[in-house]
């Protein structure tokens, strides 16, 4: 289980949020809304780590996830703004180095398997610069696909994708919770996934 307790964020001189509490537990998903510069992406980065909060606690399983350290980092997923996808590398090479480096190492034809699955097979092969934002938004994508991790944090992660590749993503995070994994999606789009257990954060 996650528990955010009390938490406040301030960036700069400008207080974010104060005092929030919430909780997601197995098979739950938050959907993360708010305007622009209302700390979406803030509150995201300090449930992964990235970020430290003016004030209160992130705990996995009852424990800070401070103290939990690369116990806590292994269990997560995180998908932000940028898709951590290199540029020299083709869409094959993005997706077997990432999924190494997560400590699931890919032989060719199981990674052709998953970029068959997010409609990238002809473009396997093509160095990732060439490919269009949707489409590496969709090989962004995969490093879920690959990943053990009970949680997902994803950052707006229905931008530039066409309704096809809407769809699909739709259908892994609602695969992810039947399978009793946990997201916290920030999202200006419905995602209109139907989860048994589901709410919405509101920031403003």
């Amino acid at each position: 289980m996650l528990e955010v307790i009390s938490l406040t964020c301030v960036r700069g001189t400008r207080r974010l949020f104060r005092d929030l509490n919430f909780s997601a537990d197995e098979g739950e998903l938050i959907e993360l809304r708010g305007p622009n510069g209302s700390g979406k992406t803030s509150l995201l980065r300090i449930l992964c780590g990235l970020a430290t909060p003016a004030a209160g606690e992130v705990r996995w399983n009852g424990q800070s996830i401070r103290s939990l350290a690369e116990e806590y980092f292994s269990s997560v997923a995180y998908l932000g703004h940028q898709n951590a996808v290199k540029d020299e590398l083709s869409a094959l090479e993005n997706l077997r180095v990432s999924s190494a480096v997560s400590g699931k190492r890919l032989d060719r034809s199981d990674a052709q398997e998953i970029l068959s699955r997010v409609g990238l097979s002809e473009q396997q092969n093509l160095p990732a610069r060439v490919l269009s934002a949707g489409q590496r938004r969709r090989l962004g994508m995969t490093r879920l696909l690959t990943s053990p991790a009970k949680l997902w944090i994803l950052d707006e992660v229905l931008t530039s994708l066409d309704s096809s590749a809407m769809d699909l993503s739709r259908q892994f995070i609602s695969r992810h919770l039947q399978q009793n994994g946990i997201a916290i999606v920030a999202t200006h789009q419905d995602l209109d996934i139907g989860a048994a257990r589901g709410r919405r954060l509101q920031l403003s």
